[in-house]
């Protein structure tokens, strides 16, 4: 294996080696500025907020607690926002991957008509759109307010992930649809039974990009969402957060303001990492799909 990785090195000229080194510098540059915030924020969700501020990151274990954590997930309110943003972004993620795979396919098709019109239709949303307040009217209008649907279906279909999509089938070679006419297949048929099986590199892709979306939104919730027991659990952790913080009357009780200022700086880091470990947990099962399902559906415009 060393023989022909320095056979290969040995085809480079002296500016393609430059040019590699400043490659793999730039990519461990970027390793580090990732990795370095991820092991702080880790480390200082287990330290006390006063020993954090007065002498920073510290491994002294004596120094590391629990309560930030045991008070996070000792509120109730945080499994049921957690239950909330799973099934949200799961059914999120079903009706958006079906709806763009279905309008990216006719789209792919160079004999489909009116395809320029859809083309520049679609393209229009990506730089208008109605504004919030239109917005909020429809979704009233429609009584979806107060409903998952309201956080589900506004944002299902994204022509970005369309366009990659129908990429990803022009890329497809047309020998595969030949084949399955001479065989009798219906366009159904051919769709669900053919198509999608070859396509689930960029299947994956959007899958992961659209839960990602779901889970860490919270603005839609927010404004369409009253009830508690409906809230996914980016919003329930900004709730405990924004509760945890000094309030501007309390200059009377000094106490009181700096245990709150404890908890908040102690709630800060520990809602960070119980919010973005399924995402790391997903990752990697996902990451075998990126150059398949990415690269393949940017060769072509």
């Amino acid at each position: 294996m060393a023989k022909q990785k320095k056979s290969k090195m040995a085809l480079y000229t002296r500016q393609d080696k430059i040019i590699l080194y400043c490659g793999y510098a730039l990519l461990g540059v970027f390793l580090l500025a990732i990795i370095i915030p991820m092991i702080y924020i880790v480390i200082a969700s287990f330290m006390d907020p006063v020993t954090l501020q007065n002498k920073g990151i510290s491994f002294d274990f004596s120094k590391w607690s629990l309560d930030a954590y045991q008070r996070v997930v000792s509120d109730k309110q945080i499994w049921v926002g957690f239950k909330n943003a799973v099934l949200y972004s799961i059914i999120f993620t079903i009706i958006s991957v079906a709806v763009t795979m279905l309008a990216a396919y006719p789209m792919s098709l160079p004999d489909f008509k009116g395809k320029n019109i859809f083309n520049t239709l679609f393209v229009i949303t990506m730089f208008f759109s109605g504004g919030l307040i239109p917005t909020y009217l429809l979704i009233n209008n429609l009584g979806l307010l107060d409903s998952m649907w309201a956080v589900i279906l506004p944002g299902a279909f994204s022509v970005w992930n369309m366009i990659i999509a129908r990429t990803y089938y022009q890329g497809i070679p047309r020998e595969l649809r030949e084949a399955a006419d001479v065989d009798g297949a219906s366009e159904m048929l051919y769709f669900f039974k053919i198509l999608l099986p070859v396509c689930m590199p960029v299947v994956a892709v959007l899958a992961l990009w659209q839960f990602v979306a779901m889970w860490n939104s919270y603005f839609d919730a927010m404004i369409y969402l009253n009830s508690a027991s409906k809230q996914p659990l980016q919003l329930v952790l900004r709730s405990i957060l924004i509760q945890s913080q000094p309030e501007s009357g309390m200059i009377a009780d000094i106490q009181s303001t700096a245990e709150r200022a404890k908890m908040a700086e102690l709630l800060k880091y520990a809602t960070i990492i119980i919010s973005s470990l399924p995402l790391l947990v997903m990752y990697p099962f996902f990451q075998k799909y990126f150059d398949a399902g990415i690269m393949a559906g940017s060769i072509k415009g």
